[in-house]
């Protein structure tokens, strides 16, 4: 390898260095020095904060480092010196200041973009902070809301309801493992209570380590305070038993033994004592008392062709003893009459083809109707069941003997015989009947206004008119009482549209709706 003298190397350099830099591929053609070692040469000047530009152009042309390399070579300088310094590189001290200013605008401005790159950082970081909360918390979200879908999928409808209800320890068992399962699932202990029915202090009481799960109020023996003891109730049987009462009741032997004197217990503990002795039975022979039937099955319809009532009536014809018959079918929601026919008998087959025909006029689906009835023989034959079955019209019937099960149609049958044109005198033959009930259908379902349906008739009524008209009278009677409130002391009256209509209701229902019209 080729050695070279510090001197030779001090004069290569400086031939590198400005006024008049010499490039390296031009002072390596010259003196035969490898470009490598001059640039290496170069690289360590520069390293010991000599300026040696980069290239041979002009000065404005140098790079930055070579510009900077400046500045920090004549910062120490004095006026003088940097003059001398300035001639013998070839530059001006306008350049070298010029080449300082921007250097410290360049740290300024680096400067601010550190704070700035900081400031973004900074909220960037935050930015990131709040959607991982936000995805962190829709998580959550979801996550409960897939836990809740399986817990209520899972909990039986028998869990939870009313206050107080007794529920086994099974079922009690399973709720806590449950709830377990759903908040282990991600879901608010609190939302799960809400989806099993059950309070979070019952859970908690429940879920203690000491408590058991058996309902105490199942376990607890209460004895009343004022219980007879055994000796007083052998007492009771006995006197009940014994030759002066044996043929009386406990209404008559408790005044019996008042006159005597004596009181033992009261009417009805003599009662439930000789009953759980089995010493209660009917005796005589007066008829055993027949436990009354349960009253049938309560419908709501809440719109046209849900609840059909049908009955036949007599008509009396010309000839003593001999009757017309008149089969009527209405709707119970909007009173119209949707089917009728006038026969001379009774009979399935014909209340088999009128319920084909309403059903054909009304365009009713299968399982859209249900068809209420007394219990005469048209209504339970054969057929008629037989087609009611193939229409698919659900049959209903009212108790024996009972008129009130059928209100609807009893009601239509008294607006029939009550109007002021029917015939005082029977009819002459079976064609002036139908003759008089179509003229009565047609003025009962176009123009009567119902009293029971706010005074609009059946047909609007049936297909929806009426709510159109309610509201109509509501303003008119509004604007009336705008115009003259004087004359209202209270609320103008209530045309509210009905939405329900019961037949045969429980008596909660009854109530209920007596309370909803007393309210409105």
């Amino acid at each position: 390898m080729k050695h070279y003298t510090a001197d030779s190397k001090a004069a290569i350099i400086k031939r590198l260095m400005p006024p008049n830099p010499v490039s390296v591929a031009t002072l390596s053609s010259e003196t035969g020095i490898p470009s490598a070692t001059l640039y290496n040469w170069r690289k360590q000047t520069q390293a010991s904060g000599q300026a040696v530009p980069a290239t041979a152009k002009h000065s404005d042309h140098w790079a930055a480092a070579d510009k900077l390399a400046i500045v920090f070579e004549t910062r120490s300088l004095n006026i003088a010196e940097l003059g001398e310094y300035c001639r013998k590189k070839g530059l001006y001290p306008e350049q070298i200041k010029a080449w300082e200013a921007a250097a410290l605008s360049g740290y300024q401005q680096q400067e601010q973009l550190d704070k700035q790159r900081l400031q973004q950082s900074k909220e960037d970081r935050s930015r990131i902070q709040q959607l991982e909360a936000e995805l962190t918390r829709k998580n959550a979200a979801l996550a409960e809301t897939a836990a809740l879908l399986v817990l209520f999928k899972k909990v039986p409808c028998h869990l939870g309801g009313q206050r107080g209800m007794l529920i086994s320890p099974a079922d009690r068992q399973m709720a806590l493992q449950l709830l377990a399962e759903a908040v282990e699932a991600g879901a608010r202990r609190h939302k799960a209570t809400e989806i099993l029915g059950l309070s979070k202090r019952t859970l908690q009481r429940w879920n203690k380590a000491d408590a058991s799960l058996v309902d105490r109020r199942t376990v607890r023996t209460h004895l009343p305070a004022n219980k007879l003891s055994e000796a007083d109730r052998q007492q009771v049987r006995d006197i009940a038993n014994s030759e002066a009462f044996s043929s009386l009741s406990p209404k008559q032997i408790v005044p019996a033994l008042a006159d005597r004197g004596e009181y033992i217990a009261s009417e009805s503990t003599i009662y439930r004592i000789l009953r759980e002795a089995d010493l209660m039975h009917h005796r005589g022979r007066t008829a055993a008392p027949v436990a009354r039937p349960a009253k049938p099955e309560g419908f709501c319809a809440t719109a046209a062709n849900q609840v059909w009532s049908w009955d036949i009536t007599y008509c009396a014809s010309a000839l003593r003893g001999v009757f017309y018959y008149l089969y009527l079918i209405m709707d119970v929601y909007s009173r119209k009459i949707v089917g009728w026919e006038v026969h001379e008998t009774e009979s399935a087959d014909h209340a088999a083809t009128l319920v084909r025909k309403a059903c054909l006029a009304e365009q009713v689906q299968e399982d859209q109707v249900t068809l209420h009835s007394d219990n005469g023989s048209p209504m339970k034959g054969a057929v008629m069941l037989a087609t009611l079955q193939k229409l698919g019209v659900a049959p209903s019937f009212s108790r024996p003997s009972v008129s009130n099960d059928n209100p609807y149609s009893e009601a239509l049958f008294k607006t029939f015989k009550y109007r002021p044109d029917y015939p005082a005198k029977p009819f002459a033959d079976i064609d002036t009947l139908r003759q008089w009930v179509h003229g009565f259908v047609q003025w009962y379902n176009h123009e009567h206004r119902h009293s029971a349906l706010q005074y609009v008739t059946p047909m609007q009524r049936h297909t929806g008119e009426d709510i159109v008209l309610l509201q109509q009278r509501t303003a008119v009677y509004a604007q009336a009482k705008a115009n003259k409130p004087e004359r209202w002391s209270g609320d103008t009256r209530d045309w509210s549209h009905d939405n329900e209509v019961w037949l045969n209701p429980s008596q909660g229902q009854a109530n209920d709706e007596i309370q909803m019209k007393k309210t409105a």
